[in-house]
């Protein structure tokens, strides 16, 4: 909900319904961590009410909706530029890295999802809703819970199949945003489709036959850079792999996007989501087993070589 101050600024209302999900103590953890963080990438908490039933957040008013309602609104009043993508991914790649690196202590946020990006006047995006968030010190051990939080799509395998979190559960939700992003579509499949490919798949498969240039959305056109496109695909893919060891840090993203002369590694096939997994067991127990290779080749973009595995 939207509302104004007595003193005319223009805020925004977050109200839990009575059914919600999110209980006292969910609320409560939303109010202690954003009061705490500061960044020009995060939603600023200005107040809340916590009184008997009711529960209601006061954030900043971000006047632009969130990063879902311009990428995947078929509706939507105007097209997302590619300077505009590029700049919220590095908006975003700070806000995290934030929240891992330079809080006071770690967060893991846990639900990080295009429909939690918000968009300011200048298209600055804003990371929010931190109700499943975790604070941990700087040297704790990755987390574990039996109660699986998040939103389909966009969570880690350890996270979604044993309950396992860390700041690479955070990377890769980060991961599958990028490809989103770039594409312009959903990270997500009806469960009763045919379709084995999700996005992240079919990012991989353009990425081996060397034409990550047609992942981008079409909408786009001719108005984008060849060489950033390429990247962020690339980054994406790292950040989605299979292994948490084998993703980047925030820090290395945030390195990878500032410098183009930063050397990326190579990735691998992505970590599978948990409905096409399903349903690669059941296509390998009577076809045999699923293999892929990944050996470098190249071709060149402008003037820098980009590397992909056939």
């Amino acid at each position: 909900m939207q509302g104004v101050l007595s003193d005319g600024q223009q805020i925004a209302v977050k109200k839990l319904s009575i059914n919600s999900g999110q209980g006292s103590i969910e609320f409560q953890n939303e109010i202690l961590l954003i009061a705490k963080l500061q960044h020009i990438n995060l939603v600023t908490l200005l107040g809340f009410c916590l009184e008997e039933r009711e529960k209601m957040l006061i954030y900043e008013y971000v006047p632009n909706k969130s990063l879902d309602y311009f990428l995947f609104d078929h509706k939507k009043h105007r097209v997302l530029y590619w300077f505009e993508r590029y700049k919220i991914i590095e908006g975003i790649a700070r806000g995290i890295l934030y929240l891992h690196e330079y809080s006071r202590l770690k967060v893991i946020h846990r639900d990080l999802k295009s429909s939690n990006i918000l968009l300011d006047d200048n298209m600055n995006s804003k990371i929010s809703d931190f109700g499943l968030a975790r604070m941990v010190t700087i040297d704790q051990e990755p987390g574990k819970t039996n109660r699986i939080v998040g939103t389909y799509g966009y969570m880690s395998p350890e996270y979604a199949m044993h309950g396992r979190f860390s700041e690479k559960s955070d990377v890769f939700s980060f991961g599958v945003i990028i490809i989103e992003i770039v594409s312009g579509k959903r990270n997500i499949r009806p469960i009763e489709s045919d379709d084995f490919e999700d996005l992240l798949s079919i990012a991989w498969r353009k990425w081996r036959s060397e034409t990550p240039l047609e992942m981008l959305d079409p909408v786009l056109k001719d108005s984008y850079s060849h060489s950033e496109v390429i990247r962020c695909v690339q980054i994406g893919l790292l950040c989605v792999q299979e292994s948490p060891v084998d993703r980047p840090t925030m820090a290395q993203v945030v390195s990878y996007l500032s410098n183009v002369l930063v050397e990326l590694p190579f990735p691998q096939e992505p970590a599978l989501s948990m409905d096409r997994r399903r349903r690669l067991n059941i296509t390998e127990s009577s076809s045999g087993q699923f293999n892929s290779n990944s050996l470098g080749s190249s071709i060149n973009d402008m003037t820098k070589s980009q590397f992909f595995p056939r």
